[in-house]
């Protein structure tokens, strides 16, 4: 089933992790042997030829690069001007698959029932560039407000305000406060320029800030559920019912510390902690119970997030096993118009309505 994948960090693995993605997941990890720089070093799940093999034809790809403050641990860049530098870089590396046609920019309504058009008439798909939406993980490279229609220019429809820590604009995965002057400027901006407000990140106080501040199209592209594991990292039963009055798809992330409670860093096994797909389901079902709908949830992996097969559900070897979702909705009861619509359905009818 044609699948969308609403978050993948591809130009990161390119520049970052120094990946050829045009490359099989297999010969990413095998060049990787004995390699100790990055956390999931020989564990890659994602590369172009296996998103084909999934047939996940349209994917959320980001740039990311955080900016830290001099008492900020986490890692990042010295300062917002060379965070900029770092998406440029990223942006040039999804320009130049474009030119090798491995992939094709999706940025609006025209280009995007192009690019399904193309899928749908040519299978297998061995051969069709990945159509990718540009999204900004975190806002700090945005160097000044000035900056955004700059990157609207080259193709960003959607924004993060917030990565992990303190940021620019807005508090992420575990700081708290709020987004203040600076942030209510970037949601304005954002606003004029219809760049989708992507949810996923902001610690609750900016959260609740941001939908309050906010009167564009929101999504969460990769978020899972608090009452199944209970971390601000997570949505609230309270944030998911907004989001969904809001007409939010959220898509579900694949990280196991997301999926499983008690999951600890570096020691935890998906095996051990029975992290399978059948947990991802627990937490897209808990979505569509509390909408009382299959409308409002999708996939957003993740994948290769800066984790692989060590962190990630065991009966997924590559981005590929994204194609078994289908019949585990189908034992859970789920119809055929469900499974399209968690697929590829919702996150199609959202962008048609965004770029009407």
């Amino acid at each position: 089933m044609f699948t969308i994948d609403a978050h993948l960090d591809l130009s990161m693995n390119a520049m970052e992790w120094n990946r050829d993605l045009r490359d099989s997941v297999a010969t990413i990890n095998a060049r990787e042997q004995g390699l100790t720089d990055k956390p999931d070093r020989g564990n890659a799940t994602v590369s172009l030829p296996e998103l084909r093999k999934g047939n996940i034809g349209l994917v959320v790809a980001t740039q990311i690069a955080r900016y830290v403050a001099p008492d900020n641990l986490l890692p990042g860049w010295h300062s917002p001007e060379q965070a900029w530098a770092q998406t440029q870089a990223q942006i040039s590396w999804y320009k130049t698959m474009e030119e090798d046609g491995q992939m094709v920019q999706v940025n609006d309504l025209p280009s995007l029932e192009k690019h399904i058009a193309l899928w749908e008439n040519n299978t297998p798909s061995a051969n069709n560039p990945i159509g990718y939406i540009l999204s900004l993980e975190g806002a700090d490279s945005i160097v000044t407000i000035d900056h955004l229609q700059r990157a609207y220019n080259y193709g960003l429809r959607a924004v993060g305000p917030a990565h992990y820590g303190p940021g620019r604009y807005a508090q992420g995965t575990d700081a708290t406060g709020y987004m203040g002057s600076k942030g209510h400027e970037l949601l304005k901006e954002m606003e004029r320029l219809n760049i989708i407000l992507d949810a996923t990140h902001l610690c609750d106080d900016s959260f609740w800030e941001a939908l309050d501040n906010f009167n564009g199209h929101v999504w969460a592209s990769h978020n899972n559920c608090r009452a199944l594991v209970n971390h601000n990292r997570q949505f609230s039963d309270e944030q998911i019912k907004e989001l969904i009055n809001r007409g939010a798809v959220m898509g579900c992330a694949m990280d196991a510390w997301m999926m499983v409670p008690g999951w600890v860093r570096g020691k935890s096994n998906p095996k051990e902690m029975n992290c399978n797909l059948e947990v991802l389901i627990d937490h897209l079902d808990h979505i569509c119970q509390i909408a009382g709908n299959s409308l409002h949830i999708g996939i957003g992996s993740d994948m290769d997030g800066a984790f692989g097969t060590e962190q990630c559900p065991y009966d997924l070897v590559t981005i590929a096993d994204e194609k078994k979702i289908p019949g585990l909705l189908k034992r859970r009861g789920y119809t055929d118009g469900d499974i399209k619509n968690i697929m590829h359905g919702n996150w199609l009818r959202f962008l048609r309505k965004a770029w009407a």
